[in-house]
């Protein structure tokens, strides 16, 4: 492409810009940082396993200073991004914006005053991955290279902004925990104390999913949808329960599957793996594929239905 066609180029750009205004942000004031609300994250993941995230020389004599540092820097940067994405909405609904900073304080502290009981059910969340892993050496392992903990962490935090209403932040902070980890929370699901996913890769944990106490998932498992109810004009319908309810001390193992927002998955049972559900099983359940037949054959044997490599 030459100087001179650059232009043509830019004209065309800025013509798709108007005559749609999806997918741009342009003659809008209010918008989030991805960097900063990471960055948040970081600070939470500071506060909630102090030595093992950030500073490490950390002693009696010098942790309150770093807590009451971290925890400055935390309000700050937090208020500002609860904020912006409040505006960005009010923005958004034509809406007026001058309520956005008392209303960002205010959240801000509500979420900073629950830090202490937020880290008492992380620290559950740890001791249920060292128990449910006899591959787990000890609790700092759990803590240091677990991604299914990092994921649930930041889901603990999310969540608490997605029932304070906060838009965005959430989603965001859930989307950063799903790229670094392999599991896919969403931060409006209900999950209570002690829950561990296992290896954490391919999980997905839909919006309305309700999951009680001691639940354990390995990687692969979806708790998901059915379809998605419509209006009479063909609009998705939100805020209906479309994921399933887990009780407490149910164990979904490896790729298994279950859909729908009425299906329960009774307390204390046991879904194997690979299993399809859309149907309520009761409590002490044992759900189960039929084995598959196999087809064995000697290596010099000649091949009679399907012969591949991988």
């Amino acid at each position: 492409m030459t100087d001179a066609a650059l232009p043509s180029l830019v004209d065309a750009m800025l013509e798709s810009y108007r005559a749609d205004e999806r997918g741009h942000h342009i003659n809008k004031k209010f918008l989030p940082s991805r960097d900063e609300i990471i960055r948040c994250v970081q600070l939470f993941l500071q506060l909630f396993y102090p030595g093992y995230y950030g500073r490490q020389d950390l002693t009696d004599d010098n942790v309150r200073y770093h807590v009451g540092c971290l925890l400055s820097e935390l309000r700050g940067a937090l208020a500002k991004q609860i904020e912006l994405s409040l505006c960005h909405q009010a923005e958004s609904c034509r809406d007026c914006t001058n309520t956005c900073a008392g209303e960002a304080k205010r959240v801000t502290d509500a979420l900073l005053t629950k830090l202490p009981e937020i880290r008492a059910n992380l620290l559950r969340d740890v001791q249920a991955a060292f128990d449910g892993d006899p591959a787990a050496t000890s609790l700092d392992e759990v803590i240091l290279a677990y991604p299914g903990l990092l994921a649930v962490t930041v889901y603990r935090v999310a969540h608490e902004l997605y029932v304070m209403r906060v838009p965005l932040m959430p989603r965001i902070m859930s989307e950063w925990a799903h790229t670094n980890t392999g599991a896919d929370i969403h931060p409006g699901a209900e999950i209570g104390a002690s829950f561990f996913i296992d290896h954490a890769t391919g999980i997905v944990v839909g919006e309305t999913s309700v999951l009680g106490a001691n639940v354990k998932l390995y990687q692969g498992v979806t708790l998901g949808a059915i379809s998605h109810p419509k209006d009479e004009r063909g609009r998705v319908i939100r805020g209906t329960k479309r994921h399933p309810t887990v009780e407490p001390g149910a164990t979904l193992y490896a790729n298994a599957t279950v859909l729908g927002g009425q299906t329960v998955v009774g307390e204390g049972s046991v879904v194997g793996g690979g299993v399809f559900m859309t149907k309520s099983v009761p409590p002490g359940a044992r759900v189960a594929m039929k084995p598959p037949e196999l087809s064995v054959r000697g290596v010099t044997e000649a091949p009679r239905d399907v012969d591949f490599e991988i």
